[in-house]
């Protein structure tokens, strides 16, 4: 298969060898160039990275938006194109084809491209509950584009004017990991979520990249839903948010695959996002200084930068 002629992945990695090389058999013969930044993983990651012969670089890890920016700063990207890939994601054979076939042949006001991304859980594809096709910016020319600085949901976001198209094909979201990974992870992403939402209120850091509006693109009409979400009581939007997701959009359709889907990322990380932000107004009230104060006694997080 020949390669596409400039077309360069870029894959943020921490100990992901149980993941890697599924993703990079995936990108290898698309990709003419594929740079790993790591953050100092202790597992086979490197060694992975080095039997495809990929470009590996290390830097400390702050935040992904972060670490993409540095990547995309500090790698000398020479193709045309960059694609942003996590780790545990790999691209299926049309997504590959679409990218062969298409990708050279884009005009040059032609700047981004967007791509269906698709979630798997416990290793089968969630199709219902809103979860399909969720469409994402992860192509772009390169300097066209950086990460937006956010705590949580991080976007690629245009610096350029120009017009943007899609491809055919999926983007496949499939963690290996076991469910105590799982909801530990999504306990940390709870705490960051909580900050983000706080972020909306009281503007500490004045970074939102995306605007939200319900007449615009993906990225900008899912901003404008979360913000509407976020305007609800706590503790009630998760019930409405499950109710959704479960009964309106079809998660029951997926079985007991859906229902724990929806109960754990519609409803419990949803509560407990809620569940943080109500401990924050309870020892810190509603003051901006004494949250930015809480947040760094608490978590050695200062909230007025993103990291």
């Amino acid at each position: 298969m020949d390669k596409v002629t400039s077309l360069t992945a870029i894959i943020l990695t921490y100990n992901e060898e149980i993941h890697l090389e599924r993703c990079l058999n995936s990108l290898k013969d698309i990709c003419k160039d594929i740079v790993i930044v790591d953050s100092y993983s202790k597992d086979n990651t490197r060694a992975i990275a080095n039997k495809f012969g990929v470009r590996f670089y290390e830097n400390k890890w702050i935040n992904y938006s972060t670490q993409f920016n540095w990547a995309i700063k500090n790698t000398d990207i020479q193709t045309d194109w960059v694609i942003r890939v996590d780790a545990d994601e790999y691209i299926d054979e049309e997504l590959q084809t679409s990218l062969l076939n298409k990708l050279p042949h884009f005009n040059k006001d032609i700047i981004g491209l967007r791509i269906k991304r698709i979630m798997y859980f416990f290793n089968k594809p969630l199709k219902k509950g809103g979860m399909y096709p969720i469409w994402h910016l992860k192509i772009w020319r390169t300097g066209s584009a950086i990460c937006e600085e956010r705590w949580m949901d991080e976007r690629m976001v245009s610096i350029l004017d120009g017009q943007f198209e899609s491809l055919e094909g999926d983007l496949i979201d499939n963690n290996l990991n076991k469910i105590t990974w799982w909801i530990q992870k999504h306990n940390n992403y709870a705490t960051r979520e909580a900050i983000d939402v706080l972020d909306k209120i009281y503007n500490f850091t004045n970074t939102e990249s995306v605007k939200a509006t319900l007449i615009g693109t993906p990225e900008e009409r899912r901003r404008w839903l979360k913000m509407r979400y976020l305007k609800l009581p706590l503790f009630v939007r998760p019930f409405l948010f499950f109710f959704i997701r479960y009964f309106i959009q079809g998660g029951f359709l997926e079985g007991k695959r859906g229902f724990v889907w929806c109960i754990l990322q519609c409803f419990w990380y949803r509560f407990l996002v809620d569940v943080k932000i109500f401990e924050v107004y309870k020892y810190a009230g509603k003051d901006k200084e004494k949250i930015i104060y809480y947040f760094k006694e608490e978590y050695g997080y200062d909230i007025t930068k993103v990291g």
